[in-house]
C-alpha cells in the first residue's frame, strides 16, 4: 500500500472537485492576484505580471467551471463554518449563478490582459499597485455575490465589490472630477445596501432565517411582499442604474481607467439585476402589476439613456448613458417574463427571460469593447474629447475596426450578437400584444415603438461619435500623432470583438443553456417551451450569413477598386471656402443639435451660441452640454439645501474635549431613559 502523500491528496482532490470548488478555487486566484505586487517596487513590473497570470488563470478555471455547470444544469450548494453560527456561508452554484459567471471571468481576463499595456507600473507608480490589487478584489467580490445562497455571504460580496469599485473609479483621485464622481458613487451604492439591510432583515423577521429559501405561504402576505420587493428595486436598481437611480454612472464611469469602466458596465452593473432574478425566485407569482412596472421602467431607462448619450460630447460618458440604455433593455426582457408568469403564458416567460438573460452577456460583450477601444484612443490621442479627435481610422484602423463591430452590435444590427438578444424581447412583445388582454395588449404595443426608437437614437448617436472619432479631418495636433494599439489591448478587443461576431451568427448554440436556466429559474405548468419553436432560428442565420456575404462582398470590391486606381483628392464643395480646416468640420454638438434640440424639453441643453456683428469677428465656438438632470437639478439643491439647515449645528464642533465627554454622557443618559421608565429609574435609585 502506498502511503499517503501531498501530492496524492492533491490529486484526489483534483478528481474530485466539483465546479463549485473550483469556482472557489478561481475566487481566491483572481481575489489575491495583487497581492504579490504589493512588495515590488513603485516602478517594477513584476508584480504586475504576477497579478496578470494570477488572475487569468482564475478566470479560465472559473469560467470552465461555470460553463461545465450550465452544460450539467445541476445545482451544488456547500458551506464554510464560521466562529458562531450565524457566521456560516452557504454558497451555492445552480445555473443562474453559472450564466451569470461566465461574463465576470471573461471580462475580467480581458481586462487584465488589457491593463498591461494601458495602464503599466511603470506610467503609474503610484496607482498601479493600487488599482490591480482592487482589480482583483472587485472579481472576486462580483463572482462571491453570485454564489451567494444566504444573506450575510451576499452582503459580504457585495460590500468587497463596493468598496473595491469605489477605489477603482478613485484611481486617479489628483483630478477633482474623479474625486467627487467617486463619492457620488460611494455614498449611492451604500444608499442601496441600506436598503439590501433592510430587505434581508425582513427576510429573516418573516422566514426566521437569511438563507436564500422561497417564503412559506403563510408568510406571503401582501404587504410583506410588497415592501420585499420595492426595497429590492430600490437596492438593486441603485446598482443597475435604472432611470431614476442612475445618477452615479455617468461620471464614475468616465472617470475610472477604460478597462474599469468595462468591467463596471458590463458586469457590475448586472449585478443588479442578479439581485432582482434571485430575489423574485424566494417572493410568489407577482401580480401583473409588476411586471408592467418593470417593462415601463426599462423602456423609460433605454430611452433616456440614449437620449442623453447623443448630447455628450465626452467619449466615455457617452457610452455610459448607453449602459443606461442598455440595462433599460434588459429590464424590459425581465418585465415581459413577470407578465407571462403572472398571465400563466409560458412562451412569454420564457422570451422575456432568454431576452433578458442573453443580452446579459451580449452587453457585457460589446460594451465592454467599445470602452477598450475608446481606452485605445484616449491612450494614443491622450484625451476623450470628441471634438478634439478625427480621421484615427487612418492612424489606427484595427481599433477602428473593433470600435465598428461593438456599435453595430450595440445598436441591435444584424449580423452581430445585440440584434439576436432584442430579437427575442421584440417576438415576446408582440406576442403579448397579440394574444392578451386590452390592457396588458396597449402596454406591449407601446414598448414596441420604445424599443424601437432607442435602436433608432443608437444608430444616430454612433454615427456621429464614429464619424466624427475616425473619420474626417484629424481635430488637434494631438489626434495627427497617433499611434495603433499595442498587441495586447488589440487582443483583448479582437477576443470580445469575436464573441460578438460568433453568437450573432451561431445563436442556436446557446438555447440549450438559455433554456436550462428559464427552466431552472421558474417551475410552470405546462412548462415553457424551447426556445427553438419560438424564434425561426435557421432562418434568422441564414439571413445574417447573407448579410455578412453581401458585406465581404462589397469590401472586397471597394478594396480592389482601391488598389487598382490611385484616388484623385479634390475640394468636395466649395461654397467660399478655399481651404476648409478642423474648425469648419462638424463637431459632436453641431452633429446631434437637430435632435437635442427636438428632445430639449427633457435634456435641457445649455448651449452658446455667439453672434458677432463686427467686420472682423475674434475666434468663437459652439459647444452644447447636457447636464445629468437628476444629479444636478434634484439631488444637488435638496444636498445644498440640508448643509444649509445643518450650519447651526457646526457650533457643536469646536474642538474641546471636555464638552465632547458631557456629549457622551448626556448620550448615555439618553439610552437609559429609554430602556427604563422615569418610575423605574427612581425606585433603582431610592433602594440604592
Amino acid at each position: 500500500m502506498i502511503p499517503p502523500t501531498r501530492s496524492n491528496s492533491i490529486h484526489v482532490w483534483v478528481e474530485r472537485a466539483t465546479c463549485l470548488d473550483l469556482s472557489l478555487v478561481a475566487v481566491l486566484l483572481a481575489a489575491l492576484s495583487g497581492v504579490p505586487g504589493l512588495g515590488s517596487g513603485r516602478h517594477s513590473a513584476w508584480g504586475q505580471r504576477i497579478a496578470t497570470g494570477s488572475l487569468i488563470a482564475g478566470a479560465l478555471l472559473g469560467a470552465l467551471a461555470a460553463l461545465v455547470a450550465l452544460a450539467r444544469g445541476s445545482t451544488e450548494t456547500t458551506t464554510l463554518a464560521g466562529a458562531l453560527s450565524e457566521l456560516t456561508l452557504h454558497l451555492r452554484l445552480d445555473p443562474l449563478s453559472a450564466f451569470f459567471l461566465v461574463p465576470v471571468y471573461v471580462l475580467g481576463a480581458a481586462g487584465s490582459l488589457y491593463g498591461e499595456r494601458y495602464w503599466k507600473q511603470a506610467e503609474h507608480p503610484d496607482s498601479g499597485r493600487r488599482l490591480r490589487l482592487c482589480f482583483g478584489l472587485l472579481i472576486g467580490g462580483l463572482a462571491g455575490v453570485v454564489l451567494a445562497a444566504d444573506g450575510v455571504s451576499f452582503l459580504l460580496a457585495w460590500e468587497v465589490m463596493a468598496l473595491s469599485a469605489f477605489m477603482l473609479v478613485a484611481s486617479e483621485d489628483d483630478r477633482a472630477e474623479v474625486q467627487q464622481a467617486a463619492w457620488v458613487y460611494l455614498v449611492s451604492t451604500h444608499v442601496g445596501t441600506l436598503a439590501l439591510f433592510a430587505l434581508f432583515a425582513m427576510l429573516w423577521a418573516t422566514t426566521g432565517s437569511l438563507e436564500f429559501v422561497p417564503l412559506p405561504s403563510e408568510a406571503s402576505r401582501p404587504g410583506v411582499t410588497s415592501s420585499l420587493f420595492l426595497l429590492a428595486l430600490l437596492g438593486f436598481g441603485m446598482k443597475a442604474g435604472i432611470v431614476p437611480l442612475h445618477f452615479w454612472l455617468p461620471a464614475a464611469h468616465a472617470s475610472a481607467p477604460s478597462h474599469v469602466s468595462a468591467l463596471l458596465s458590463g458586469v457590475m452593473l448586472k449585478m443588479g439585476i442578479y439581485g432582482l432574478l434571485r430575489m423574485l425566485l424566494l417572493l410568489p407569482a407577482p401580480p401583473t402589476g409588476v411586471g408592467i412596472l418593470l417593462l415601463g421602467l426599462g423602456a423609460g431607462s433605454a430611452v433616456y439613456g440614449v437620449l442623453f448619450a447623443l448630447g455628450q460630447h465626452d467619449l466615455k460618458r457617452l457610452l455610459a448613458y448607453h449602459s443606461i440604455e442598455n440595462v433599460g433593455i434588459i429590464v424590459m426582457g425581465l418585465g415581459l417574463s413577470l407578465i407571462g408568469v403572472s398571465e400563466k403564458r409560458p412562451a412569454w416567460v420564457a422570451l422575456g427571460l432568454a431576452g433578458c438573460l442573453l443580452h446579459v452577456w451580449n452587453h457585457a460583450l460589446f460594451k465592454s469593447l467599445l470602452f477598450l477601444a475608446a481606452g485605445a484612443v484616449i491612450h494614443g490621442v491622450g484625451t476623450r474629447e470628441i471634438d478634439r479627435l478625427g480621421g484615427l481610422a487612418k492612424t489606427m484602423p484595427r481599433t477602428a475596426w473593433f470600435f465598428t463591430i461593438g456599435a453595430a452590435a450595440i445598436c441591435g444590427l444584424p449580423p452581430l450578437n445585440g440584434f439576436v438578444s432584442e430579437l427575442l424581447i421584440y417576438v415576446g412583445l408582440l406576442r403579448v400584444a397579440a394574444e392578451s388582454g386590452a390592457g396588458v395588449s396597449s402596454v406591449a404595443a407601446l414598448a414596441v415603438p420604445m424599443l424601437a426608437m432607442a435602436g433608432a437614437l443608437a444608430i444616430a448617436c454612433f454615427v456621429k461619435v464614429f464619424g466624427i472619432v475616425f473619420l474626417g479631418p484629424m481635430r488637434s495636433e494631438d489626434a495627427a500623432r497617433a499611434q495603433e494599439a499595442p498587441p495586447s489591448m488589440l487582443l483583448a478587443m479582437g477576443l470580445l470583438a469575436l464573441g460578438c461576431v460568433g453568437i450573432g451568427a451561431l445563436p442556436i448554440l446557446l438555447m440549450p443553456a438559455l433554456d436550462g436556466v428559464v427552466q431552472a429559474w421558474i417551475q410552470l405548468d405546462p412548462a415553457p417551451p424551447p426556445l427553438g419553436e419560438l424564434v425561426p432560428w435557421p432562418a434568422v442565420m441564414a439571413m445574417n450569413a447573407v448579410l455578412v456575404a453581401a458585406v465581404l462582398a462589397v469590401a472586397l470590391l471597394l478594396r480592389s477598386r482601391l488598389l487598382r486606381k490611385i484616388p484623385a483628392q479634390a475640394l468636395t464643395w466649395d461654397c467660399g471656402y478655399a481651404r476648409p480646416g478642423p474648425t469648419m468640420a462638424y463637431t459632436a454638438s453641431s452633429f446631434a443639435q437637430i435632435l437635442v434640440g427636438l428632445y430639449g424639453w427633457l435634456l435641457r441643453p445649455r448651449s452658446g451660441n455667439p453672434v458677432s456683428r463686427e467686420m472682423f469677428p475674434a475666434r468663437m465656438s459652439f459647444h452644447v452640454n447636457v447636464p445629468e438632470p437628476v444629479l444636478g437639478s434634484i439631488l444637488v439643491p435638496i444636498w445644498a439645501g440640508v448643509r444649509r439647515a445643518l450650519v447651526p449645528l457646526r457650533a457643536f464642533q469646536h474642538g474641546r474635549v471636555q464638552q465632547y465627554l458631557m456629549y457622551v454622557l448626556l448620550t448615555l443618559c439618553l439610552l437609559l431613559a429609554s430602556l427604563f421608565s422615569i418610575d423605574e429609574l427612581l425606585k433603582r435609585f431610592l433602594s440604592w
